[in-house]
């Protein structure tokens, strides 16, 4: 099958149980026929410019059909970030040209104030959305030809150096995708599946939802993800698979254990960017296998660890083409050499850009973004925009991201972006946000305040501030906030971060901080250094401490 449509078409008579919500089911017959009911729908509107269509929700059932829906009238899927507000939520509809945008009470009132462009609201929770949809009860499946060719979905991914791009995704990559993703966990009608990963990204749908749709297996869907939930809803649901993100599966292990953890229905996972160590531990605990890869939404280079794979390592490479190289001279990197410890020995060698020497031709592109396509493929290369390095054996090592930008819990942010808010504080005069490292995985948010003479600081009281801003991402919190006399600059009165980086909590100015986001505010101490660095140590991450 190579495209969306065909997938849930090849279900429109499977009578199983396709779709697992709270305490709602629905068969797969039942699915594909709600999928038609929203097509007949979207096939009825005036179409004026993109037959583009956001979605701006949560985990639910509506999500899906909708998803069904656009692949089955030939439309391109949005799918909106709910944790982007404000003037960036709005772009993001802008940019992706959305001509219907379906919502739910959640987001609504927010949405009333934004300029979106022209886009049709619907609310799925309104009077008005559920009449008119009813008028399409019972539609067939709908007589639109749709190519592999054909734009499935538009997903925002990097926002690291600006505005989050939308990557291109046609149907018949995606469908490629599955089926690869269907081949290597073996998955059959006698699975189910577990989903709590946000359905706007990659992950859920690439190794959640269409493979799972591919395959026939039931869809258990949960809203937001819990850590305290998880394992109560694999045992509800009887799912034997799940779709994951490194952050949350170390949330899931922050649980208390339990002696009975292991009886449970679970026996395979796959995801990205976990910590080796909550690798090994997820698998003893709950008894499962899982397949970690590293990749990106708009394809290009792919790792995938196996037994074998060195700790901190992202594994071997799935694409012939993939290479680190130096963005500046255009040529490979050395080797990287480790001493017994796994430490680099020739880190300015060795790091460099993560690249694929031959995926150029099967880059489909940024939204309307020429400057980042050009970018992406200077020199009949696609580069990553992530920095690593690879040993003798042929294992990639993720380091950063390459330019002003941080990923926390899955997500890119530019630290511009943070900045902006941050200085709307009457008390700062300069704000510096800048990435350090995470014990477990990724970034943390740190800000360096240079606060106008006289003022005092209280970390929780900034926070509360913060969070009243209406543009603030969930996601932008500062972990650390330092107070310094003064910042570093350059002639044009620009921040230098790289000391800043280097530095990160160890430094004469005094720093507060969050270890975790229900811990109160704190004043940093040498003890509290010295057992947070610990922690990196023990989770086999010491040696970023060393060139972040």
């Amino acid at each position: 099958m190579s495209t969306v449509a065909e997938l849930i078409r090849a279900q429109a008579d499977n009578q199983n149980p396709g779709l697992l919500f709270e305490d709602q089911s629905w068969t797969y017959a039942q699915f594909a026929q709600a999928c038609a009911q929203r097509a007949a729908f979207l096939l009825d509107q005036p179409r004026n410019g993109p037959f583009h269509v956001g979605l701006l929700l949560d985990n639910e059932p509506e999500y899906l059909m909708w998803l069904g829906a656009c692949a089955l009238a030939g439309a391109t899927l949005v799918g909106v970030n709910p944790t982007r507000r404000g003037g960036d939520l709005a772009r993001d509809i802008r940019h992706t040209e959305c001509r219907l945008l379906i919502s739910n009470d959640n987001y609504w009132e927010e949405l009333q104030s934004l300029d979106l462009g022209g886009a049709h609201c619907l609310n799925t929770d309104s009077q008005s959305y559920c009449e008119g949809l009813s008028n399409f009860e019972g539609a067939s499946l709908p007589d639109v030809n749709v190519s592999p060719k054909d734009m499935f979905c538009l997903i925002f991914t990097s926002g690291t150096t600006g505005a989050p791009k939308a990557c291109i995704c046609s149907h018949g990559r995606i469908t490629a995708n599955v089926q690869l993703v269907i081949d290597d966990q073996g998955l059959t009608s006698d699975d189910v599946t577990y989903i709590s990963m946000p359905l706007f990204h990659s992950n859920a749908l690439m190794t959640g939802v269409l493979p799972s749709l591919g395959a026939g297996v039931p869809i258990a869907l949960r809203r937001k993800f819990s850590a305290s939930g998880f394992l109560p809803d694999i045992r509800r649901f009887g799912a034997t698979y799940f779709c994951y993100v490194g952050k949350p599966l170390a949330y899931v292990l922050a649980t208390p254990e339990q002696a009975d953890d292991a009886d449970n229905t679970l026996r395979r996972g796959m995801g990205n960017e976990a910590a080796h160590a909550d690798l090994k531990e997820f698998e003893r605990r709950f008894a499962c296998r899982l397949l970690d890869a590293y990749g990106s939404t708009e394809g290009g280079v792919a790792t995938v660890r196996n037994r074998d794979t060195p700790a901190g390592s992202l594994g071997l490479a799935m694409t012939s083409g993939m290479k680190v190289m130096n963005p500046a001279t255009m040529t490979e990197c050395e080797r990287a050499r480790l001493d017994e410890r796994g430490r680099l020995l020739n880190a300015d060698q060795a790091i460099g850009e993560l690249v694929n020497t031959e995926g150029v031709p099967a880059f489909e592109g940024y939204w309307k973004n020429d400057e980042a396509n050009a970018k992406r493929t200077r020199g009949g290369v696609i580069w990553m925009g992530d920095r690593g390095y690879r040993d003798a054996d042929g294992y990639f090592y993720f380091v950063g991201r390459d330019g002003d930008g941080m990923r926390v819990d899955g997500e890119n942010i530019g630290t511009s972006q943070v900045e902006q808010v941050l200085v709307r504080h009457p008390d700062v005069v300069i704000a510096a946000v800048y990435a350090v490292p995470d014990p477990v995985l990724g970034d943390r948010v740190m800000a360096a305040l240079q606060l106008r003479e006289g003022a005092e600081f209280d970390a929780g009281t900034f926070a509360a501030f913060l969070r009243a801003q209406d543009d603030f991402g969930s996601k932008w919190m500062p972990s650390f906030f330092r107070i310094a006399a003064a910042l570093p600059l350059t002639q044009t009165s620009k921040v230098i971060k790289h000391p800043l980086r280097q530095e990160k909590w160890r430094c004469a100015d005094p720093i507060w901080w969050q270890p975790h986001k229900s811990a109160p505010w704190s004043l940093l101490t040498a003890a509290n250094i010295e057992q947070w660095e610990r922690e990196f140590i023990e989770r086999g991450r010491g040696d970023v401490l060393a060139f972040t």
